[in-house]
């Protein structure tokens, strides 16, 4: 597939809050695709090295799609590495070369890029979140994932200080700071949110409020525990993608609130820009599911 000269500087984007389990890679991938139907070109660079879900969600996809014969848009994954887990192990000078030789690729070639970071610590995640433009930080309704950003009185459950992922950016946004005067705008999404209400959450997200003032980051809604969310994975796709000719389950009424909710979430993150998401449910379709 040919991809498209980027038509201005690029945005990058990265998924990152050093803790696995909090749903980076599927927001990852479902922002992707919904900037893919916006008609952007879109390149993608997996750091997480041995897992890759977001490679092998846009490897499902391509495989998918000429199975079926179907058209869908697909993103462009730059060259990182022959074999991407061997960059684990190696020299730390070595692992962000590939890296940086893999975004100057995607920065000559895309408009958006998306990178997944791992849960967990590395040279280049380190490196990917001083390139960032926006930072998307998925955590839980959980003090286990606030952990990561900010320390409580084990007491009183009073905020004390920052934690090493705030410092991870901090540190990011001071090298941007310094080396071109620009800013990261850094959003926190508040994700995998229960349906009902709970005294657990209400403690969270005052202290995520507190901390945010703080350290400096937005707090939108992510996605919801949907189960909707992960069944399309094995397709390489995303609720964005169903349509009428595109339906691998059946449809009803919670994929067309998913769709609602990934466009929700698009425009708190201002990158809606005013296009509808492709395969959104008309109001035809919608009484039909209904029915």
């Amino acid at each position: 597939m040919a991809f498209k000269q980027a038509s201005g500087p690029a945005r990058i984007l990265v998924f990152g809050n050093e803790k696995g389990g909090a749903g980076k890679s599927t927001v990852a991938m479902h922002i992707a695709v919904a900037l893919l139907h916006q008609g952007k070109s879109v390149a993608f660079i997996d750091l997480d090295l041995r897992q890759r879900s977001l490679a092998r969600f846009f490897s499902n996809r391509k495989a998918w799609t000429e199975a079926n014969q179907k058209t869908l848009p697909q993103a462009f994954e730059p060259f990182l590495h022959e074999t991407p887990a061997k960059l684990v192990d190696a020299p730390e000078d070595v692992a962000v070369a590939a890296f940086d030789r893999a975004l100057g690729e995607a920065l000559a070639t895309c408009d958006m890029i998306v990178i997944d970071t791992p849960g967990g610590d590395s040279a280049m995640s380190r490196r990917a979140h001083m390139c960032a433009d926006l930072i998307l930080t998925p955590m839980n309704d959980s003090f286990i994932d606030f952990d990561l950003l900010g320390q409580v009185d084990p007491v009183t459950l009073d905020l004390k200080r920052p934690s090493i992922y705030s410092e991870t950016v901090w540190n990011a946004r001071k090298h941007r700071a310094i080396e071109n005067g620009q800013s990261i705008d850094w959003v926190v999404l508040r994700n995998r949110l229960a349906t009902t209400e709970a005294r657990n959450r209400k403690r969270v997200d005052e202290r995520v409020a507190a901390l945010s003032k703080r350290v400096g980051f937005r707090v939108s809604a992510g996605l919801r525990d949907r189960v909707i969310y992960r069944e399309l994975f094995p397709f390489g796709l995303t609720v964005a993608d169903l349509s009428s000719d595109v339906r691998p389950v059946a449809v009803s009424l919670a994929h067309v609130a998913a769709r609602q909710e990934l466009r929700s979430v698009m425009i708190e993150l201002n990158l809606e820009q005013g296009a509808q998401i492709a395969g959104a449910v008309d109001e035809d379709e919608r009484e039909r599911v209904q029915a």
